[in-house]
């Protein structure tokens, strides 16, 4: 039985050497609070202003500005800042936190559409560390949906990843 980090791995195109890649370097120290906070904001504008109502209804019982927070904090903490996320909220255990929420593989990939055009808009970020973070994004959305799979095994798969694959049990 596939482990879920070889599942994400699988299904997202990004092996874990270049998901944790974002662990060689101190990217809180190198980018700064800031940037992260603006990173998350361009993110949930998009989200929230998504024109597919299916996606936007995930996030309908979260007001935007927790959101926000509850990301800048959680990634300044993941990518080497204080850790923010804990002290407010406790463990991400970010499987257990998704588990009211559909993450399908279509779910995960218009989420990392709009933060692919989150980060191309966040422009104190450079192009090496944007690569970096895009890598650990996918790889933990498909994490996600793998954990996912856990309460909801009969799913069906709909991504270009998986095309072709059954869903796991």
């Amino acid at each position: 039985m596939q482990s879920l980090q070889d599942k994400a791995s699988e299904w997202s195109g990004v092996n874990r050497d270049d998901a944790f890649a974002i662990d060689q370097i101190n990217l809180y120290e190198k980018l700064g609070l800031q940037t992260f906070i603006s990173l998350s904001t361009n993110f949930y504008n998009r989200v929230y202003d998504d024109e597919e109502e299916w996606f936007r209804s995930i996030f309908a019982n979260s007001k935007k500005e927790d959101a926000i927070q509850n990301q800048y904090e959680f990634f300044s903490q993941r990518m080497g800042g204080p850790p923010l996320y804990n002290q407010r909220r406790g463990h991400p255990a970010l499987i257990g936190r998704h588990r009211p929420f559909p993450v399908t593989h279509e779910a995960a990939e218009r989420w990392l559409h709009h933060m692919q055009l989150a980060l191309d808009s966040t422009t104190d970020i450079d192009s090496e560390s944007k690569i970096k973070m895009m890598n650990f994004f996918r790889h933990t959305a498909f994490f996600l949906v793998a954990g996912d799979e856990l309460k909801n095994p009969k799913q069906g798969i709909a991504c270009k990843h998986a095309a072709g694959k059954p869903a796991a049990v």
